[in-house]
C-alpha cells in the first residue's frame, strides 16, 4: 500500500524545492518524490516545510542516566579520565529492565530532537561482575526494545573491548562487564540481526547491525585483525574511538609508534566502512589518510566539549572531502541543532572567525577526484554532510528525501518562535542558529509517524519508566 503526502517544501538536493508530493511504499521507503506539484487530492498535506531526519551516529544510551550529574569537581583537577571512572558507576548499576527504560526515554527525546535513527556503540555485555546473562543479548535486547517503544530507527554496534590499555594484560575490575573478543562481536552482531529478523521485530521499527572496536588502547592488534578478517564480506558499519584525548595519544605513540589514526591507516585496514569517532586530535596527514580511505568521521561536539576533549579541524575534514556525521554520544545534548551549532562555534572559536564550516563559490573542493557543491550557507554545509555522512555511518546507502531511502521526515512547525517572521529560504539557518524552540511539529520514521502535533503516544508510560529507574540509580544519592 502506497502513502502520499504534500508538503509545501521539503528539502531535496541540498536545498529547498517548492510543492512537492512524497509517496511512501509498503516497506517504508520513497517511491516517488516530485517537486512543482499542486496538492493532489488524494494526499496528506503536511502542516509545515519538511526536512530529512538525521542519524545520531554515535550514542551510549546508558549515559543519559548520567547527564547533569558529573558537573562538580571535588579535587585539584577533572578531565575525561575522571569523568570516567565516575561513570563507570552508572555502567556497573544499569539492569536490561533499567536500561530499556533510560534508553525507551532518551530515544524519544532523540526524536523530539530531529534523529529519526541511532547508532548504538554498544559495550555493555555481561552482568556487572562480568558474568554472562543467560540470553548473552540480553542488553542488546533491550535497546531494540527501547527503540521499539519510542519508534525510532537502531543500528546497534557490539564493541570489541578486552583490555584497560596499551600494557594491560585485561580489563579492569569495573570493566568486567564490557568484555568481548573479535568473534564475540561478530557472533553478536549476526546474532542481532537473525534474531530481530525471525522475530519480525523490524517491521515495528527498522533495525540493522554493524561491529565496532572501543578503541586501539582497547583492543590488541591481533583481535582486530581477527574481526577484519571475519567481516571481509560484511557491508555493514565498523566504528572505533580515535584520537579524542591527547593522553591516548601519548600513549599509542609510546605503545605503536604511531597515533591511532596513522596507525589504522598504516595498517591497511580503514576503508570505507570505517567511521572514526571524535577523531579530534589528528594532522594534516591523518585526514589526507582518511580521504584516501573512504572512512567517514563522526564528531561529537556536545560530549566533546563537556569533557574537555577539544576542538577538531572541521574546515579540514571538509576541504578533504570526508564524510562528517555527529553523535551524541554521552546524550548531555539530544539535538542536531545543538550539534551543528557547537560544530561551527567551536571553530569560530578557535579561529576568531565567523561562518568557518561555509563552503562558498570560488574554494569548492576538488580534493580525491571529488567535487563539492559550493555551498555558502553555513547550516546547509554542515546539514548535508551530516545526512549523507549520517545515512553511511548507520549502513544506509542512500538518506534523505530521495527515491528509495528510508520515509523519514520532519515537518516544521511554521509557528515556532525562532522562525516567525524570516524568509523561508532562510529556516535552516535559524534552525541551527536560532534557539531555543520545538521546532519539529510531526516526526516520521520508515513511514510512520513517531511524534504527532508534538506528542509521543506513549511519552507518560515511557517518562514514567525513565522516572523509576532513575530512583533505582540515584534514590540515595
Amino acid at each position: 500500500m502506497t502513502s502520499r503526502y504534500w508538503a509545501p517544501a521539503a528539502w531535496m538536493d541540498g536545498g529547498w524545492q517548492q510543492a512537492v508530493v512524497l509517496e511512501v511504499d509498503a516497506q517504508g521507503h520513497w517511491s516517488h518524490i516530485a517537486a512543482g506539484v499542486p496538492a493532489p487530492q488524494d494526499a496528506e498535506q503536511l502542516a509545515g516545510p519538511v526536512l530529512p531526519g538525521l542519524v545520531d551516529a554515535h550514542s551510549h544510551a546508558f549515559q543519559r542516566a548520567f547527564a547533569g550529574l558529573a558537573e562538580r569537581r571535588e579535587g585539584d583537577d577533572d578531565d575525561f579520565w575522571s569523568w570516567r571512572d565516575r561513570m563507570y558507576k552508572v555502567a556497573n548499576a544499569v539492569t536490561p529492565e533499567s536500561l530499556r527504560a533510560i534508553a525507551a526515554h532518551l530515544y524519544v527525546e532523540l526524536l523530539r530532537g530531529g534523529y529519526t535513527q541511532v547508532c548504538e556503540f554498544h559495550y555493555l555485555q555481561h552482568q556487572a561482575d562480568g558474568t554472562p546473562y543467560d540470553d548473552p543479548l540480553a542488553l542488546s535486547m533491550a535497546l531494540a526494545d527501547a527503540a521499539a517503544d519510542a519508534g525510532i530507527g537502531l543500528t546497534l554496534l557490539p564493541v570489541l573491548y578486552e583490555r584497560a590499555g596499551f600494557t594491560a594484560p585485561s580489563l579492569r575490575p569495573d570493566q568486567r562487564r564490557f568484555h568481548a573478543g573479535a568473534r564475540d562481536v561478530w557472533q553478536r552482531s549476526r546474532e542481532f540481526g537473525e534474531r530481530v529478523a525471525a522475530a519480525g521485530r523490524a517491521s515495528l521499527v527498522p533495525l540493522n547491525a554493524g561491529l565496532a572496536i572501543h578503541s586501539v588502547r582497547a583492543a590488541a592488534a591481533e583481535s582486530v585483525a581477527e574481526l577484519r578478517h571475519l567481516a571481509h564480506e560484511f557491508d555493514g558499519p565498523i566504528h572505533v574511538h580515535v584520537s579524542e584525548q591527547r593522553a591516548e595519544l601519548r600513549d599509542c605513540v609510546a605503545a605503536t609508534g604511531q597515533t591511532p589514526v596513522a596507525w589504522l591507516a598504516s595498517q591497511g585496514w580503514l576503508d570505507a566502512r570505517w567511521q572514526l569517532v571524535h577523531a579530534t586530535h589528528v594532522d594534516a596527514g591523518e585526514i589526507a589518510a582518511t580521504a584516501a580511505s573512504g572512512a567517514g568521521v563522526v564528531i561529537c561536539p556536545s560530549t566533546e566539549g563537556n569533557l574537555g576533549d577539544g576542538f577538531t579541524d572541521v574546515p579540514a575534514w571538509l576541504a578533504a572531502d570526508v564524510d562528517l556525521a555527529m553523535g551524541s554520544d554521552s546524550n548531555v545534548t539530544r539535538s542536531w541543532r545543538e550539534e551543528l551549532r557547537w560544530m561551527e562555534y567551536g571553530q569560530r572559536l578557535k579561529l576568531e572567525r565567523r561562518n568557518v564550516c561555509a563552503q562558498p563559490q570560488g574554494v569548492a573542493n576538488t580534493a580525491h577526484g571529488r567535487r563539492s557543491r559550493p555551498q555558502p550557507d553555513t547550516a546547509a554545509s554542515l546539514f548535508e554532510r551530516a545526512r549523507a555522512g549520517g545515512g553511511r555511518a548507520a549502513g544506509h546507502a542512500s538518506w534523505g528525501l530521495a527515491v528509495g531511502a528510508r520515509a523519514d521526515l520532519l515537518v516544521i512547525d511554521p509557528d515556532d518562535a525562532s522562525l516567525v517572521g524570516l524568509p523561508p529560504a532562510r529556516w535552516l539557518d535559524a534552525l541551527v542558529f536560532s534557539s531555543p524552540g520545538r521546532p519539529w511539529r510531526d516526526v516520521m520514521v520508515a513511514g510512520r509517524w513517531a511524534l504527532r502535533r508534538h506528542h509521543h503516544a506513549q511519552v507518560e508510560r515511557i517518562s514514567a519508566g525513565f522516572a523509576a529507574a532513575m530512583a533505582g540509580l540515584w534514590g540515595e544519592a
